[in-house]
This record gives C-alpha cells, structure tokens and sequence, in this order.
C-alpha cells in the first residue's frame, strides 16, 4: 500500500538529532534529497512523489534546518554538513547511493562524493553555490583581520537578532513569494507550511537558526575545491538558472574540472529552477537517473 505521505525518522550525528522523510519502498535503489540553506526536506515533495514508485526516497533536514536541530554555538560548517550527510548514508546502509541535491546541498554533496566515491552512484546538482575565484573572501584586497572583525560583528549582532515573526501563515507566505517571483501560490504555500514553527503566543517564524546568516569567516581555497570536483568519479548531471544570482559557472569553465560531467542551464529560470520549471527540470532528472 503506498502512504500518502513520508514517514518522519530520525539518527544522531555528533550529538544533534537530525531529522529526515522516508518516503517507503525500501527495496528500491535508494535515492537521497538534499536542500539548500535555509530550506527544508519537504521542499522536494513534488521530485519524490514523482519517483517513489521507481526509488526508495529519502530526504533529510541539514543541522539547523526544518526539523533538526541547531548547532549550541551557532557555528555551521560544511565539512560538519558532510559528516552528516555521510553518517545518514553509514547508519541507513545507503550506499552506493544516488544523491540529488540543491544549492549549499549540492556543495556538501559534491565534497562527499569526492571524499567517497565508492559510495556514490550518480550525483545530479542544482546550483552547487560555490563562490569562484573572483568572489573568494580577500579577492578584493579586504584584509583578513578585517574580515574576522566583521564575522565578530556579525556573530554579535547574531546573538541579540531574535527570530522574525510573522501575524499569520499568509504573511509568511507573502515573504515566500517575494523571494521566488517564478514560485506558484500552490507552490509556495507549501514551502511555507512546511518551513514555519508556531511561537507560543500564536504567532509564525521560519525553522532554520538565525545564526546561519553568519557564515565563518574561513572558507576552503578555491583550488582545493578543483582537487575534490576532479576526484569524484560517478556520473554527474549540473543544473543553472539563467536568471539565477548565484555565479554563472557555465562561463568559468567549472566543468572542466569534472571527469564524467554534463551542465544544463536553464533559461526563465531562477535558483531554484526545480521549481520554476518542474516539468523540464523532471524530464533532465529522469533521462540522467
């Protein structure tokens, strides 16, 4: 009997519980979801109740996001990302896993199959943000120390910004669908129901911590990237928005650094191009899985 919906489990990486969707059809190859910052595991429904017939589906919450916990000292690396996304596939027996994964996601994943690659099967990416050379911490001349002296401030700031709140869902949603202009009101809505905790005075804010505005101020070199893109040996399939803010790594040459890579950018569509263009976006998926 197929539910109706995923199935919410847990597991435990470096004393946080994290929390993920099972979505059944457990002696399929397993597929695994993987969100972008600020974002949650339910935010792929619509990708896998298309392929849970064909896949065992599993989508889960990064620390600090949707359902999981956050981190005590607000402090979120990727390489604690990594870990998780490595203890999820370690304590369910994925392995060798298929991964589907989006923006910050994507990063972490690209990093895990290149740390594992016996453990990945194919890997498709939707704007795996990484910052290229242009845009490195230091690439304009700041100094270092005055990049710690803003990461100090922004802590600091961190620390006394509570959570906003919003009266209703409606106004959630309303900030929802100014972020995403290509996002449809069903589409939205959706993101929103899922990505809101009620306060004890009735009123909404989003689940991520606060603390994730403020990322470290050390970030791994550009040219070690190049060395982990070149040692993943699985499939991969790269997704862009042409209208996308993230940097355009179709005119970078980023690819080149990939052994077995295939890009495709899509035009009218933004950072979230899964959901501007499900249809196509599905059919790219389909062919490449």
């Amino acid at each position: 009997m197929i539910l109706a919906g995923p199935m919410s489990q847990s597991f435990v990486s470096q004393r946080l519980r994290l929390h993920y969707v099972d979505w059944g059809n457990r002696g399929a190859p397993p597929l695994l979801l993987v969100h972008g910052g600020r974002d949650h595991c339910r935010s792929w429904d619509w990708v896998a109740e298309e392929l849970r017939a064909d896949w065992h589906v599993i989508a889960f919450d990064h620390r600090g996001h949707g359902d999981s916990e956050w981190v005590n000292d607000g402090n979120y690396l990727t390489s604690d990302m990594v870990y998780d996304l490595a203890q999820l596939v370690h304590q369910l027996d994925l392995a060798p896993v298929t991964i589907l994964a989006h923006s910050m996601g994507g990063d972490v994943s690209l990093r895990y199959a290149a740390a594992f690659p016996d453990m990945v099967a194919k890997l498709a990416a939707i704007e795996p943000v990484g910052l290229s050379p242009e845009m490195q911490p230091g690439a304009s001349g700041e100094p270092y120390v005055e990049r710690v002296r803003k990461w100090v401030e922004g802590k600091r700031e961190a620390a006394g910004r509570l959570p906003r709140r919003y009266a209703t869902v409606d106004e959630a949603l309303a900030r929802m669908i100014e972020a995403n202009r290509y996002l449809s009101e069903e589409q939205a809505r959706h993101l929103t129901y899922h990505g809101v905790n009620r306060n004890e005075d009735g009123s909404f804010s989003w689940k991520f911590d606060p603390y994730l505005h403020n990322w470290p101020v050390d970030t791994t070199p550009h040219a070690l990237l190049e060395q982990a893109w070149a040692a993943i040996t699985c499939p991969t399939l790269l997704f862009y928005g042409a209208e996308s803010w993230a940097t355009d790594r179709v005119e970078t040459g980023w690819i080149e650094h990939f052994q077995d890579a295939r890009m495709v950018k899509f035009e009218n569509a933004g950072h979230w191009l899964h959901h501007d263009q499900f249809d196509r976006f599905m059919a790219e998926l389909r062919g490449f899985l």
